[in-house]
């Protein structure tokens, strides 16, 4: 087990999220060994939710992701007049034969709901009021609410909240746009573009988008459902009018959720297996393999069983996280442990994330005593012996992950709220304590994510 820290807590400062309900990040009783069971993937639900909204029939999706960002997905379609039917862990779609306008949409802090869900709502007549958390109104939106007015929709405002007028005949065409701040502009319009009058023409104009991945992700859920899209020319996406195939879809486990589990096994010198990893996946966690082994960790996947061993030696890296920024607190846990200076590059975009992340990490990393500083587009991040603290989480899931993995090695420190995994992983507390409790000499072996409701 990694040796990097020191045993007595330092003080830290305190807030109103700290008072609201701490957890204390449970330390590492010896070298993690567990199989862990990661729920589905996020990206790859809210993306299958919003094409079987728009599809031509019914659809079922099995293995959604049951959390806070898709269940407001699902609520969101509903008030465009989708019927979702929940049957354990499959759902029944049935899309309207015309959406509807009217209510207000809650977006919470979920990117895949401001930025998926107004491209489909432009096409209901009448008006569309989106709101969301307060750290959501300060989240980028104006590409993608500029882009819409310029397919022939109306929004009142730049940012959360908003009202958006559409038009069931919405006409559709060219838009350029500086998608630089997230790929989801992309991925939104790209979801929605085949039932616009003249399909969407998509021309990307600034600094290199982040996340491509998750755009090609995108792009090979709609041609799955007969969608023509056009994407050889760099920077260009277009999607011809046209119909959306019904299509049944089993999700993937959710690659960058298990990110901290796998990386529980490097920092420990444990073994962690994550069943029914995909040989070949869209998702940008699965570059976790590439990662974890640049780190020093064995990482072997056989029969859709993904394992990382840990070799009780963590390398300084050097990584280009553009089109994996999502693993980017994690990384930088990890980073934290090492025996030599990391950088971390290409994220300059997650300052508009959930949180400003690469304020949140130099923050909560040098006050558990690590030297971090930020550069233009990442993190430069210098181990030091760490000791326990308050570590903050922002509302920000990520950021919670990445302070329970620290809690592993580095003792009493201590999370201001963890609830905010429930973002992406409600079971996260009961995920993550199983797999502690596992790796004592007479624990179970198998940690089980909880089924789907």
């Amino acid at each position: 087990m990694s040796q990097r820290y020191l045993g007595q807590p330092q003080a830290g400062p305190e807030g109103p999220a700290a008072r609201s309900g701490r957890w204390p990040a449970p330390t590492a009783p010896a070298p993690i060994r567990a199989t862990v069971r990661i729920p589905g993937s996020k990206s790859e639900t809210n993306r299958a939710l919003i094409l079987a909204a728009l599809a031509e029939g019914p659809s079922t999706i099995t293995n959604g992701l049951e959390a806070r960002d898709t269940a407001l997905m699902r609520d969101a379609l509903r008030k465009l007049g989708v019927r979702i039917t929940e049957i354990g862990n499959t759902w029944q779609v049935d899309p309207p034969s015309a959406l509807r306008a009217g209510g207000t949409i809650d977006c919470g802090l979920a990117g895949t709901v401001m930025r998926f869900v107004p491209p489909a709502a432009a096409l209901a007549p009448g008006q569309v009021r989106f709101d969301g958390d307060a750290q959501a109104h300060t989240r980028p939106m104006r590409a993608m609410l500029t882009a819409l007015r310029a397919l022939g929709a109306r929004s009142d405002r730049d940012r959360l909240p908003f009202t958006l007028t559409g038009d069931a005949k919405l006409p559709g065409g060219i838009v350029n746009l500086d998608a630089s701040e997230s790929s989801q502009f992309v991925s939104g319009l790209l979801l929605s573009g085949a039932r616009y009058l003249r399909g969407v023409d998509i021309r990307h104009e600034g600094p290199p988008i982040p996340s491509l991945p998750h755009i090609e992700m995108t792009v090979a859920m709609l041609r799955e459902r007969g969608v023509d899209v056009g994407d050889a020319e760099p920077n260009r996406w277009i999607v011809r009018p046209g119909r959306i195939a019904a299509r049944d879809i089993t999700i993937e486990p959710d690659l960058s959720n298990a990110a901290p589990f796998l990386a529980a096994a490097a920092v420990t010198g444990g073994t962690v297996v994550v069943p029914n990893w995909p040989e070949h996946s869209r998702q940008p966690g699965d570059r976790l393999r590439e990662i974890l082994k640049r780190f020093g960790a064995e990482v072997s996947l056989h029969n859709g069983n993904l394992r990382v061993h840990g070799t009780d030696h963590l390398h300084g890296v050097d990584l280009d996280l553009q089109e994996a920024s999502e693993l980017t607190p994690v990384v930088a846990a990890v980073a934290a442990l090492a025996d030599h200076t990391s950088h971390i590059r290409g994220v300059a975009h997650i300052r508009g994330h959930e949180t400003d992340r690469l304020a949140a990490l130099e923050a909560e990393l040098d006050r558990l005593g690590a030297h971090v500083h930020q550069t233009a587009d990442g993190l430069v991040i210098h181990p030091r012996l760490l000791g326990g603290d308050l570590w903050h989480t922002y509302a920000d899931h990520r950021m919670a992950q990445a302070g329970a993995l620290l809690g592993l090695v580095v003792p009493d420190v201590e999370l201001d709220d963890v609830s905010c995994t429930s973002k992406t992983m409600p079971e996260f507390v009961d995920l993550w304590t199983a797999m502690i409790e596992a790796s004592r000499p007479d624990g179970a072996q198998t940690v089980e994510g909880s089924p789907t409701p």
